[in-house]
């Protein structure tokens, strides 16, 4: 891998669907919505998490290591004609991804433990993600689905996200099984708040999302999903 990508921060809260109202109504008057976003302004997300036997992916996480990385194959709207391996990165509160194009049949070949075919790629995280595979024996753990509205500013390359009807799939670890059980992991009609930026967030963005009125939170998707009786 190389060095010199750049981290990003990143910040969550956890808000009320009061909040959610508020907030995108200050937000689409400043900022466009992303260009995955379908005519009502939002997508789907479907992602299968991977983590060891011992669930270090987990622990890590709620042991509040500084340094954590995790692994994820994810799509939109059920569309499996574009695909991603995603490595995520924590490193002291900022977050650094990289990714990769993979196929359907690449996805199924990688649950069938038929995995030979990525140490052949180019790609140098398909590689990696061999070598995880091979050494650290990942193993797909978890699916979590949500829908995601998403804004954009160019200054500070600032990104707001609003997740909402986040759940997980309950009987089965098959990503493209879309008659499977999912099961809401946040109560209560709770959405996720994500911002992302580079170096600054300009102030009218702070000040529209109200970032020094919420709390902030250490939530994970994938981590909820696991920990979710």
């Amino acid at each position: 891998m190389k060095s010199n990508f750049k981290y990003r921060f990143e910040i969550k809260h956890i808000v009320s669907e009061a909040d959610v109202i508020s907030i995108k109504s200050k937000l689409c008057r400043i900022m466009n919505n992303d260009q995955n976003s379908s005519k009502n302004g939002k997508y789907t997300i479907r992602s299968l998490y991977f983590d060891t036997p011992k669930n270090k992916a987990v622990a890590e996480k709620l042991d509040g290591v500084p340094y954590r990385e995790k692994f994820r194959i994810r799509f939109y709207n059920y569309n499996s004609d574009f695909i991603k391996l995603e490595k995520k990165i924590k490193n002291n509160g900022m977050t650094l991804k990289f990714s990769a194009s993979i196929t359907k049949d690449d996805v199924e070949k990688i649950l069938n433990n038929d995995i030979e075919f990525l140490k052949q790629r180019e790609d140098s995280l398909l590689k990696e993600f061999y070598i995880k595979l091979k050494h650290t024996m990942l193993q797909p753990k978890s699916i979590v689905d949500y829908e995601r509205e998403a804004y954009v500013y160019p200054l500070g390359n600032v990104r707001i996200t609003l997740d909402s009807n986040i759940r997980k799939v309950v009987n089965s670890l098959d990503p493209f099984d879309y008659k499977s059980i999912t099961t809401p992991i946040v109560e209560n009609d709770m959405s996720v708040l994500e911002v992302k930026y580079d170096e600054f967030m300009p102030d009218f963005v702070r000040d529209l999302i109200q970032i020094n009125k919420c709390s902030n939170t250490a939530m994970s998707k994938y981590v909820s999903s696991r920990l979710y009786i």
